[in-house]
């Protein structure tokens, strides 16, 4: 026996009820999953806006040389201020300055009356020494040979003798001073020490000369300006790059378009304490004679790059009381700070010699606030407009 159910039909406005239901219930769900889809994009937008975006840069490795230009002072290769060694008038000058005088050329001639008399008093002594000295020689002679026949004792004898021997020293110290004023007189004709051009003449006819330089002020100045020499006062950082034997290029104002080639000759391998510098010595051909000494240059070094140093922008520097820092992104795109030390500052790029690596992602043109931990987002390329990407890499 079956059992049969009967059929109740749904009644049309109760169909409409539950189809409604249904329409406002998948309606609730989408609106709800809209909402939180828009949430969470505005949450996204929310934390990417509290942390700074950054633009990251790796440093270069730096191969090259580099260029260090260093005023530099010119003097000749030979300079040599002359004095008077004796006292006196000037009685004449021969040579003014820019004569170009040969070695042992006069100069001038000083005038010295009493050294004459000196002189003259000296050779009056002379003569009289020698004369002296023959009479005691002869006598001592004499007393020699009354010796042999017992006439004189050897007392007289030895005493004669003695007296001889005395008199020709005082012979030999009175023509020794003779000399020696004869040489002082020599000094009467001031002389070129070297073949040259003569730069100052400080005395005139008639002026009184004092011997010697106590009053500070030569007679003359000869220079031989046919070599050059530069000295230059190189910073500490850049003192051990340069060596002798380096070939540098000079300039000179006067001569803007041209270098001279030149020759580092020695260094002062020392530091002065004063200014942290040292002393670099340029040798400088000047056949021709177109450069003059005493003349402002600027030196031109080539200088080569040390192994492992990275080129970094100023930009890129951050200056803190710890000392020289630099912000890298690390781990989680957290910042971290390290400390770098520069060797060379090269205008609008520093070359650092510890601190960074290669890979290191230096943070370029970071803000003053930036530290250790914080959480920053990378630029990417594609968030950089063309405009501000080719002038980035025209910078």
């Amino acid at each position: 026996m079956s059992d049969h159910y009967p059929h109740v039909s749904v009644p049309p406005r109760l169909r409409k009820a539950g189809l409604l239901m249904a329409v406002i219930v998948i309606v609730v769900a989408a609106t709800g999953i809209v909402v939180r889809i828009n949430h969470a994009r505005n949450l996204q937008k929310e934390v990417e806006g509290q942390h700074d975006t950054v633009k990251v840069l790796f440093p270069e490795r730096s191969e090259g040389g580099q260029s260090l230009v260093l005023p530099g002072n010119v003097r000749a290769d030979l300079d040599a201020p002359i004095y008077a060694r004796v006292s006196g008038y000037l009685k004449e000058w021969r040579t003014d300055i820019g004569a170009h005088v040969r070695k042992g050329q006069v100069l001038a001639e000083i005038e010295t009356p009493e050294l004459d008399q000196q002189i003259l008093r000296a050779r009056a002594d002379l003569a009289s020494a020698e004369s002296n000295w023959e009479i005691a020689d002869i006598t001592s002679k004499r007393y020699q040979n009354l010796l042999a026949s017992d006439s004189v004792s050897h007392q007289e004898a030895d005493e004669k003798a003695a007296d001889a021997k005395a008199k020709h020293d005082i012979l030999n110290a009175v023509r020794a001073n003779l000399q020696s004023l004869l040489a002082e007189q020599s000094f009467q004709r001031i002389v070129a020490p070297f073949d040259g051009v003569v730069t100052e003449r400080n005395t005139d006819i008639g002026k009184l000369i004092a011997s010697g330089s106590s009053n500070g002020q030569p007679l003359f100045r000869v220079v031989d300006s046919r070599k050059l020499r530069i000295y230059v006062e190189a910073p500490q950082s850049y003192s051990h790059l340069i060596a002798p034997g380096m070939t540098v290029q000079v300039t000179f104002p006067e001569y803007p378009s041209r270098q001279f080639a030149a020759t580092v000759v020695g260094t002062s391998d020392a530091i002065r304490e004063a200014s942290r510098t040292s002393t670099v010595e340029v040798l400088l051909n000047n056949k021709d004679g177109k450069l003059l000494s005493g003349s402002y240059a600027e030196v031109h070094f080539n200088l080569s790059s040390p192994s492992g140093v990275f080129r970094l922008p100023v930009s890129a520097l951050l200056f803190r009381s710890d000392g020289l820092q630099v912000a890298t992104v690390g781990a989680d795109n957290r910042v971290v700070m390290k400390a770098i030390t520069i060797t060379n500052d090269l205008g609008r790029t520093v070359e650092v010699g510890s601190g960074i690596t290669a890979s290191d992602m230096v943070i370029d043109s970071p803000s003053d606030s930036i530290a250790q931990g914080d959480v920053v987002r990378v630029k990417k390329r594609d968030d950089t407009p063309a405009a501000e990407h080719k002038s980035g890499n025209a910078s």
